[in-house]
Parts: structure tokens; sequence; C-alpha cells
């Protein structure tokens, strides 16, 4: 999913290469609509209907305690973008390494590039965990201890099946703004 944020071509699916600028920051913290949740400067504060930014540093994420806002936010590629890469890093550690970092300490990036190769590390953790993971680890009940959901009360195989499902929603809701900011003059 990297390639299609960086460019400068990707595989269409067929092997026909299909041109993709590299994503810039403008384009990472574009408010499309009115009331957008995204990755803020901490000195900013949190958004429209979010209470608090979520993580360490410089940069936050819009976030609020449940329950959410209804109907939920509309959120920016930085917003989707990094809510994936902390949870897969976070999971990755809570699976397979010090079942100890939180989201408090987790560092947000306000600029594309620094967004994207969050990604692809918590990505490439989240890889390798999996790669360790046998039989016996897939079905062991609290196998990933992540604080951020239900696994420590479930196998690992259904939070596995829920990090994809994650991936693959947030990873098409990126890919929609991308298509959206290339027309929007247009």
């Amino acid at each position: 999913m990297a390639d299609r944020m960086t460019g400068p071509v990707v595989d269409s699916g067929n092997g026909t290469d299909v041109e993709v600028g590299p994503m810039t920051d403008a384009e990472h913290l574009w408010e499309p609509v009115p009331g957008c949740w995204s990755i803020r400067r901490r000195s900013d504060g949190p958004g429209s209907r979010a209470t608090l930014l979520v993580g360490a540093g410089d940069w936050g994420r819009d976030s609020a305690p449940n329950p959410h806002p209804t109907p939920p936010p509309f959120t920016t590629i930085a917003w989707r973008l990094g809510h994936l890469s902390e949870m897969l890093a976070l999971r990755a550690d809570h699976t397979s390494g010090s079942h100890a970092r939180t989201r408090d300490e987790y560092r947000f990036h306000g600029d594309a590039a620094g967004a994207i190769a969050a990604f692809d590390s918590g990505a490439k953790a989240w890889r390798a965990t999996l790669l360790g993971a046998d039989d016996t680890a897939l079905n062991t009940i609290g196998y990933c201890t992540y604080p951020y959901g239900s696994d420590p009360d479930e196998p690992l195989i259904e939070i596995v099946w829920w990090v994809n499902q994650e991936v693959l929603h947030h990873g098409a809701e990126i890919a929609l703004p991308r298509d959206l900011y290339r027309v929007r003059n247009h």
C-alpha cells in the first residue's frame, strides 16, 4: 500500500504501470469537508467534535472518548494513515514485542513522508509478527494483549481477520481522497 502513496508508478493489477505522484503534505492534511478529524499540531488543539489529541510529541490524532460522535466525522488521509500505523505498530508490540506500548506514547506525523514511513514500519512489524505465529499461536485466546480492542479475549486468528479488515477499508478510504484531491480543481 505504501507504494500507492509514494509513486512514481504502481502496478494496476494487470501488470500495467499507472502513474501516481508522491503524496504531498497538503494532500495528507487536506480537509475536503468541514468538521474533519485529522492529525493536528498539539498547539492548535483538537478539531471539531474531537475532545483530545491522542499520541505524544508535536502532533496528535483527533479523538474523543466513547461514545464517539454520531454521525462519525469524516477523517483525512492523515487521520486514516495515522490510525493504521498506530494500530499495526501497537498490535505487533502487544503480540510479539514488549507488550507495553501505548497510544499515549505513539508519535504521529504531520508530514506525508513521515506518516508513510510510519505506516511502512508498522506494516513490517505486523507482518514479522504474523510470520512468527504458528497454528497454536493463531488459535490462542489472548495471544495479542493489545489493550484497545477485544484482543485479550479473542484467538489471534480473529485479530488477524480484524486487522485485515481495518487495512482494507481504511486503505480504500485513503485511495478515494487521493483521487478527489488530484481532480479537485478540474
